[in-house]
């Protein structure tokens, strides 16, 4: 009889438990996986996504809130600044672009941006792609009451080309805020998974002319979107130096990505929490190994003093007892998988549908490769001591007719 069958018997005989302990590995072991590939990919997607700019440049605030407004579309605006400001950065020898944008007003929740049409002209929101439209659509014209609508909106509120909205007042929806200016559908952007799939896209004019809002800010912006030229790092210094350190009224919140990374480092502790919990749920799950198997030693003597009669050692028992504690966690960890694709799917889900940032739930990370690796392992060692057990048992005693 080879190691492996008597494993698989063993394994057979005490399906139960075998599948019960599995399951809680599954569980430990996708959990640890989805943390660990949700935190790594969050963090390299949310400090990569900058919309094809360098800098925002708004009110005075915190820079975090500046490009949390201006690029993902989430936090309320720190405040306007003036046309002059637009185009003072605008002119700036070492700007390459400059677009500015204003929020105010939703569509059932979901933002509407005003802007220019240079953004879907001229900016990249990656390298060498530009803002697409999906067959018939176009960007709207700056002097109509036209909009473009992000790809995620138009599917979540069916809306499409040709179709009429009104626009509702401030960032948060309310049925009773409704405007009475209507917008037609003119484009629907083809998806870009950035946070622009979130947005509806109108004329900067319609935000600053909406009824209702104050019309001594009609000439205001809430931010502007700013592209170096290549090779004009320093300028971004200098901007930095002048609107942050010698300016008192306004914010330059460059580099985006660095930003961002401040973010992360205030919310490290949430990850650092949640590994924890992950480290904590793999160790209890391999401790259960241990009590499974340890537990069935005291029925499983008289089968192991049988098999020493027939010739087998001690140390092909030990390995017996070890390889079917460490064939426990890598039948718990195959299904991991299925646990690990499960959480990764609901999270991108979420992810997107707060934020409009896209992971990749089948992507490969590093924890895939490893974490199975050092759960079995632990399983294994979860073994020796039923190991051990099994090892000293007294052939003669447990071969003798009990009375």
């Amino acid at each position: 009889m080879t190691l492996w069958l008597v494993v698989f018997r063993s394994l057979r005989q005490h399906a139960l438990s075998t599948i019960v302990t599995a399951l809680s590995i599954a569980l430990g072991g996708g959990l640890l996986m989805s943390v660990w590939a949700v935190k790594t990919q969050s963090s390299a997607v949310f400090t990569g996504v900058n919309g094809g700019f360098d800098a925002v440049l708004g009110a005075r605030g915190a820079k975090l809130q500046l490009v949390l407004n201006a690029i993902f579309h989430l936090e309320a605006s720190p405040g306007n600044i003036e046309w002059s400001d637009y185009q003072e950065i605008k002119n700036n020898p070492n700007v390459d672009l400059a677009v500015p944008i204003a929020v105010g007003d939703n569509y059932h929740g979901y933002r509407l941006v005003g802007t220019l049409p240079e953004l879907f002209e001229r900016a990249e929101y990656a390298p060498g792609r530009h803002y697409e439209f999906q067959p018939g659509g176009r960007i709207f014209d700056p002097t109509l009451r036209e909009a473009v609508v992000g790809s995620f909106v138009a599917q979540k509120m069916n809306l499409n080309r040709g179709d009429v909205f009104h626009p509702y007042h401030g960032l948060i929806y309310n049925e009773k805020d409704q405007h009475s200016e209507t917008y037609v559908v003119v484009g629907i952007l083809m998806p870009s998974n950035t946070p622009a799939d979130r947005v509806i896209w109108i004329p900067l004019e319609g935000i600053q002319r909406m009824t209702g809002h104050n019309p001594d800010n009609v000439t205001e912006v809430s931010a502007v979107l700013v592209k170096l030229k290549e090779g004009a790092a320093a300028a971004g210094f200098r901007l930095n130096t002048m609107y942050n350190k010698e300016g008192k009224r306004l914010t330059f919140a460059w580099p985006i990505g660095q930003v961002m990374v401040e973010l992360f480092n205030k919310i490290g502790w949430v990850d650092s929490v949640l590994e924890l919990v992950s480290y904590l749920v793999a160790l209890v799950t391999s401790a259960s190994i241990l009590a499974s198997i340890y537990n069935s030693m005291n029925e499983r003597r008289r089968e192991i003093a049988i098999l020493r009669a027939l010739g087998a050692r001690r140390r092909t028992i030990f390995g017996a007892i070890l390889l079917e504690a460490a064939s426990i966690s890598a039948l718990g960890m195959a299904i991991a998988f299925l646990f690990y694709a499960i959480i990764m799917i609901v999270a991108a889900h979420i992810i997107r549908a707060q934020t409009g940032v896209v992971i990749e739930p089948m992507k490969f990370n590093q924890v895939m490769f490893w974490a199975p690796v050092a759960l079995i392992t632990l399983g294994a060692l979860a073994g020796i001591v039923p190991a051990l057990k099994a090892y000293r048992t007294d052939v003669a005693e447990y071969l003798s007719p009990s009375s």
